[in-house]
């Protein structure tokens, strides 16, 4: 249920340690101080730490708290946790969800403690804030040629003999700047790399055939600071995606890894550096987004034996928040309803602020504070301004977002009068999240159980 309708509070609270994660670094974001920086919060509660706020267990409605202000709900968040982490078990996949998604050290930790493998990353600065937070497997959902992060990335492996990183290469271009950068940063330990098959013509990265990705390896194989350690894609690039299609990609995606082992491109190299117990004796294939991760659920139970374990690694992200638009139509679950179903976690709460015409309100929350890119709120709720009663939305419409304002349609004898609280439902999660820094985790019964902090 959405943020304010569910029961019983399930948070981690900033500042408690939890599996997977570094204590010091956890703690600290139940130290630091709320102040003007944190949209929505209470303006009484400036200097108190967030840890203090928390314990206070406020009301988001009248413990004073200002619009617009984005709530997630804590039974929400720990029933999607629960079912991936099932899901998971169930089909034999290790998963590292994405965790550009929300970009929150707390729900990282949440979601180790439901058995993630690890977190799955897209650009360097996300896997800085990974390791700061005492992140251990780390996998680079993108090609790394950037010589500054490198040099960074070989200090790190080289501090961390506990730290497992894993990216794409898509291109031999890639594996020769990715060496050169490595070499002249004196690394020690190899960077484990899995060779991106492209999901298609006109698609997002990754080498279009195999004959280009059987160059890439090759390019791979003649480094000594890159060991090839798998395949991996993203099937929800496939053009015209559907279940044949998308499986038939995966397939293909399987079928290079076979072809890989049978010529013996997994072959670990003698030395030392190659038998660093960061790198497992195993082939990694991976894919997953959040759309058909049912698909990659079927082919990978179809993998072959192959010379070695293998890990199947799962990164679908946007489970943990799920959404009311776009994944809501498009979620595995929808296709395969015994497994399941995910819950949406967002409610982003606005004011109505102006009432014009009997057929047009104004709420105060715009592009600012909504995820906007694929779909507009969905107005879910009301909670009337005078009686605190909250009831359903019943004749009102989201039809545009300014700035700072969102435009609202009435239909004839529609409730609605200014002072009013909406609750809307968003679309899209990976752009909900990087608009609030600091995201009041919610009870049923309205009760600010912890507060989530990002780091976009």
């Amino acid at each position: 249920m959405a943020a304010g309708t569910g029961t019983a509070g399930t948070g981690v609270t900033a500042g408690t340690a939890v599996a997977g994660t570094d204590a010091d670094a956890s703690a600290a974001l139940g130290d630091e101080r709320v102040d003007h920086r944190f949209k929505g919060l209470p303006p009484d509660a400036e200097g108190l730490t967030v840890a203090a706020l928390a314990a206070q267990r406020r009301s988001l409605f009248t413990g004073g708290f200002t619009t617009p202000v984005l709530a997630l709900s804590a039974e929400s968040v720990e029933h999607n946790l629960a079912l991936l982490e099932s899901y998971s078990a169930r089909h034999g996949l290790a998963f590292a969800p994405h965790g550009k998604t929300s970009m929150s050290p707390q729900l990282f930790a949440r979601q180790l403690d439901h058995g993630a493998w690890g977190i799955t990353a897209a650009v360097p600065h996300q896997v800085r804030v990974y390791r700061a937070f005492g992140i251990r497997r780390i996998f680079l959902a993108n090609e790394l040629v950037d010589a500054a992060a490198l040099r960074w990335l070989a200090a790190e492996l080289d501090r961390d003999p506990g730290f497992r990183f894993l990216c794409y290469v898509d291109s031999v271009r890639g594996a020769e700047l990715m060496d050169q950068a490595l070499r002249a940063a004196g690394a020690v330990r190899p960077v484990e790399v899995v060779v991106e098959l492209g999901a298609g013509e006109g698609a997002r990265t990754g080498a279009r055939t195999e004959a280009e990705c059987a160059a890439v390896a090759d390019a791979v194989a003649a480094t000594e600071t890159l060991r090839l350690a798998g395949v991996a894609g993203y099937e929800g690039e496939v053009p015209a995606a559907d279940g044949d299609t998308v499986r038939a990609w995966l397939r293909r995606l399987v079928a290079l890894a076979a072809d890989f082992d049978h010529a013996g491109r997994f072959e670990v190299r003698s030395g030392a550096a190659d038998t660093h117990p960061g790198a497992p004796d195993e082939i990694v294939i991976s894919a997953g987004g959040s759309a058909w991760f049912d698909a990659v659920a079927d082919v990978f139970a179809e993998i072959p034996p192959l010379s070695r374990p293998v890990l199947r690694l799962l990164r679908s992200g946007a489970y943990i928040s799920h959404d009311d638009g776009h994944y809501r139509h498009l979620t595995p679950f929808n296709r395969v309803p015994e497994e399941g179903s995910l819950q949406p976690a967002f409610r982003l709460w606005a004011q109505v602020v102006s009432r014009p015409s009997p057929g047009q309100a104004f709420v105060n929350a715009g592009k600012r504070d909504a995820a906007h890119d694929l779909d507009l709120p969905e107005a879910q709720v009301v909670r009337d301004g005078r009686t605190g009663e909250i009831r359903p939305a019943a004749g009102i419409t989201v039809t545009g977002l300014s700035d700072q304002h969102g435009w609202l349609t009435t239909a004839p004898g529609a409730e609605l009068e200014v002072g009013d609280w909406v609750g809307m439902g968003l679309s899209h999660p990976c752009t909900s999240f990087d608009k609030w820094q600091l995201i009041p985790l919610v009870e049923a019964d309205g009760t600010v159980s912890d507060l989530i902090r990002t780091f976009f």
